[in-house]
């Protein structure tokens, strides 16, 4: 008799060879597309300046592409007229135009909407590239500011966790909107971790790509007494251990007391031999910056400091804290 456990096996195998085939098809079709629509855009764009091409005139070539090869799609006037401002966004970047092939062209457009600075623009692609992400998560990553949020984490990391052997940049956000998850403004903190676990999902995509849910209430010995860490995940690019602990108050340097515990625990007693540092994350109603960066300023354990909101943050809001945490960095280099 045939053994089912590893044909089984067999079978997973092949089937993997099969989606690695059509990936990497995929993504050889979107770079010759890609290829394709910026050349049609370098044309254009050219036949605008040195021949005064205008709306009218590529409106004649969308028509001419229509009449004359109905099977040929994505040539309209208005993409035509997309495909020459993608040019003339990228031309001289050298450091983006790569990135920009490995991207779809619905994505690429979502990315050039907007009055984005190259260094927004830069941060969407690579993290489409590495993520994958589709249309509707990449706009949720650009509607929720994540850029703005990643950068401001990536400034206010401890000196513990920037020593990490992980490469720890682009990872933890230095506010995590949670309006998916349908939370009253005034609410308890088993109100908090029931919303995260019931809407999972919509909690991973806000925590970024990389993240897998262990456990709530995750338990670990020490001693005769058990404790318990609010929510457990893993981090499949980091290779660790993410313990996050959860404040619906604001933050208080006695609450890294318990963390760093925590962080102790798991990585004595739960950590895998092959796995980095567990990293841990206390996520808080709201903080005050001067407050956390003495606090962490002592922490020995690897440890983010966050805060959460309710809903959507302003952008400009957000621009400004970055604006005004690079005043402060330049005023204390001087």
């Amino acid at each position: 008799m045939p053994n089912i456990e590893n044909n089984q096996k067999s079978f997973s195998e092949v089937l993997t060879l099969i989606q690695k085939a059509k990936q990497q098809v995929y993504k050889q079709a979107n770079t010759i597309l890609m290829e394709l629509y910026w050349s049609v855009g370098h044309y254009v764009s050219d036949k605008t300046i040195n021949e005064a091409w205008g709306r009218g005139t590529v409106k004649e070539l969308a028509q001419y592409i229509k009449k004359r090869d109905p099977s040929i799609g994505g040539f309209s006037q208005q993409n035509i007229w997309r495909m020459k401002q993608l040019y003339e966004t990228y031309k001289d970047n050298t450091k983006l135009l790569p990135l920009v092939r490995e991207v779809s062209w619905t994505n690429n457009l979502i990315i050039m909407s907007g009055r984005k600075s190259d260094a927004e623009k830069e941060f969407y692609l690579r993290e489409t590239i590495k993520n994958n992400y589709s249309k509707r998560e990449l706009e949720r990553q650009i509607y929720s500011s994540t850029f703005e949020r990643t950068l401001l984490g990536n400034e206010k990391l401890s000196p513990v966790v920037r020593e990490l052997p992980q490469d720890t940049e682009n990872v933890f956000k230095d506010t995590y909107v949670l309006e998916l998850l349908g939370l009253p403004k005034r609410h308890k903190e088993k109100d908090l971790q029931s919303a995260i676990v019931s809407s999972l999902k919509e909690f991973i995509l806000e925590l970024g790509v990389g993240f897998a849910f262990i456990g709530q209430e995750y338990r670990v010995s020490v001693g005769d007494e058990d404790f318990y860490i609010d929510l457990l995940f893993s981090h499949r690019y980091l290779q660790c251990l993410v313990a996050f602990e959860l404040k619906i108050d604001k933050f208080k340097p006695s609450h890294l007391g318990q963390l760093e515990f925590y962080l102790e625990a798991l990585d004595k007693d739960v950590k895998a031999p092959h796995e980095n540092p567990s990293i841990g994350v206390l996520l808080c109603k709201e903080k005050d910056d001067e407050v956390v960066k003495y606090a962490l300023n002592r922490c020995q354990s690897p440890t983010v400091i966050a805060d959460y909101d309710t809903e959507l943050i302003p952008k400009e809001l957000l621009k400004r804290k970055v604006e005004e945490l690079y005043r402060l960095y330049e005023e204390e280099s001087k």
